[in-house]
């Protein structure tokens, strides 16, 4: 899968502990707009998708995850590689975290279920959204969003960002 880009805060010793943690993202389109999660609470947007258990394969985990957090059912047919980003921060325990976004193109069903949120999304209000990616970017590039990390909302962003310079949204 190609890189899309990286984002690396610096601010971190490179000889530390790291704690790894990959993920995959979904990103579904419907007529110039995009599934997005947006927290109510902290008013940004995200993606579907999550991290990947020990013996998941990447599909796996975003069939799950797309699942849980938006209430969509991705069809496995339709899953297609866009990209990843990899993301190394510093974490205030003095360790480094290293991830790797999966990005993939997807279809879901129609209809929507329940979310099967997480006690931390649920609390959040984790809702799904189907977006302008030009107002996703606006809101998760303004400031305060409360405790959320801004890498993680600006990695959100960027993506979007090469969707559409590349026609895809």
């Amino acid at each position: 899968m190609r890189l899309l880009f990286e984002l690396n805060s610096g601010d971190f010793d490179p000889n530390g502990t790291a704690f790894v943690r990959p993920s995959v993202r979904a990103i579904i389109r419907q007529e110039g707009r995009v599934a997005m999660v947006h927290s109510l609470k902290y008013d940004y947007y995200k993606f579907p998708g999550g991290g990947i258990e020990p013996g998941e394969q990447q599909e796996q985990t975003l069939i799950r995850e797309t699942k849980e957090e938006a209430g969509l059912v991705v069809l496995p047919a339709s899953i297609r590689e866009y990209g990843y980003v990899h993301r190394v921060q510093g974490r205030k325990d003095g360790s480094v975290f290293i991830q790797d976004n999966y990005y993939y193109l997807c279809d879901t069903l129609p209809e929507q279920l329940n979310q099967q949120l997480d006690d931390y999304e649920a609390e959040e209000r984790f809702t799904l959204e189907y977006v302008d990616p030009r107002q996703a970017i606006g809101v998760n590039r303004s400031p305060d969003h409360g405790p959320k990390d801004q890498q993680m909302l600006e990695r959100e962003a960027r993506v979007l960002e090469c969707l559409m310079a590349e026609g895809l949204l």
